[in-house]
């Protein structure tokens, strides 16, 4: 075995949230490694949107730029139609955001692992943690780290910092409870389509369905259908390409003409559906972020600010440090994700008419823009 590496804190996973948490501590001077099982540049499950608290907090760390330097098309307008009423809503500049963002992941994730290394952090692909190490106490100190030859070493922390998804090893190994479950979950399935027009974002609904259209790099847009896992199930025995055209033509016919020449990149990328849930956000030496900590459906798209604003908000606590710090941070995570948590959980039943669906988003928007204005105030990193 290799001889002990001691860093102030240990990221678990170097994506969105871990990537940042990196990149934020680092830039407070502490000493940070972040580890990830995966590869640099690889792609995964994600619903593309950033919300302006998030384009909000990337211009603020100096990196909503380079999405745009990337070629990231910009978002000015988002459309919500709900049978045949359509509600445009035009993007009012504020915050340092004059444009929403919904980049490609594979683009995302390296620029937020490439800001992490630039503020001293070092990131280590193909790792895997296998268990936590603990002191008499019991309080976590480091882990056990197996990198992509089966070599397993240790590595020593003051914090370790969970961000590996909804199924997180750190969560798992450290104990920590689930504090709030969510009753429904919803199914959706995507492809990227080139040939559109760039006329916004566009999120449509119809009695127990969905679907929306996201612009995204390379000319391509992410359009996407999201149903009950019921239904679900029964649309994907004839196929993803078969499934994905159905539901489209149900909720937005008009959509539905404009595609069926267009050939998407590849196969439908699908997500069966799971229920949310927020996790117990701190322990002694450990905390969650992202999905590790608080995952919802992704009907409204929030996944990525999410991830975003609690590296963010745990990076602050960090900086800080002791148990005070680290229980403000678990309590502000919860009073800004519940809202959103609870409204989120209402649209994935599909259990709404169209004019309660028009409330529920209300009631999303009002919870957003609370958002904003906490970090606007609170998040100094």
């Amino acid at each position: 075995m290799q001889p002990m590496e001691r860093f102030d804190v240990l990221v678990v996973g170097a994506r969105c949230a871990g990537a940042t948490a990196a990149m934020l501590m680092a830039r407070r001077g502490m000493r940070v490694l972040a580890v990830d099982r995966g590869a640099y540049g690889t792609d995964t499950l994600s619903t593309h949107a950033l919300m302006r608290a998030g384009v909000m907090l990337l211009d603020r760390w100096g990196l909503a730029s380079r999405l745009a330097e990337a070629g990231t098309p910009p978002i000015r307008r988002t459309t919500f139609h709900y049978g045949a009423q359509a509600v445009p809503v035009d993007l009012r500049p504020g915050d340092g955001v004059d444009a929403l963002y919904a980049p490609r992941r594979t683009l995302l994730d390296s620029l937020l692992v490439d800001a992490a290394w630039e503020a001293g952090a070092e990131v280590r692909h193909g790792q895997t943690v296998t268990a936590l190490l603990r002191d008499d106490a019991g309080r976590v100190g480091g882990a056990m780290v197996v990198d992509a030859a089966g070599r397993e070493h240790a590595v020593a922390a003051g914090l370790v910092v969970g961000a590996d998804g909804v199924g997180s090893a750190v969560a798992r190994l450290a104990g920590a409870p689930v504090t709030e479950q969510g009753r429904h979950a919803a199914a959706c399935l995507y492809a990227y389509v080139p040939g559109l027009a760039d006329t916004g974002t566009h999120w449509h609904y119809a009695p127990g369905a969905a679907a929306g259209r996201i612009p995204t790099n390379a000319g391509r847009h992410c359009l996407f259908v999201s149903v009950p896992p019921v239904r679900f199930r029964a649309e994907m025995q004839a196929g993803g390409p078969a499934a994905l055209r159905r539901i489209l033509a149900e909720v937005s016919p008009a959509l539905a003409e404009e595609t069926p020449a267009l050939i998407p990149d590849g196969a439908p990328v699908a997500f069966a559906g799971r229920k949310g849930f927020l996790r117990q956000a701190a322990g002694p030496g450990w905390a969650l972020i992202g999905d590790a900590g608080y995952f919802k459906d992704p009907i409204t798209a929030h996944g990525i600010t999410d991830a975003l604003r609690d590296a963010a908000l745990l990076a602050d606590a960090a900086a800080i440090g002791g148990e005070a710090a680290f229980a403000r941070f678990a309590e502000r995570r919860d009073a800004l994700s519940l809202p959103l948590f609870h409204v989120t959980d209402e649209i994935a039943g599909y259990e709404w008419t169209l004019e309660q669906a028009q409330a529920l988003h209300i009631a999303l928007n009002r919870a957003m823009k609370h958002e904003i204005a906490a970090l606007a105030a609170e998040v100094v990193a």
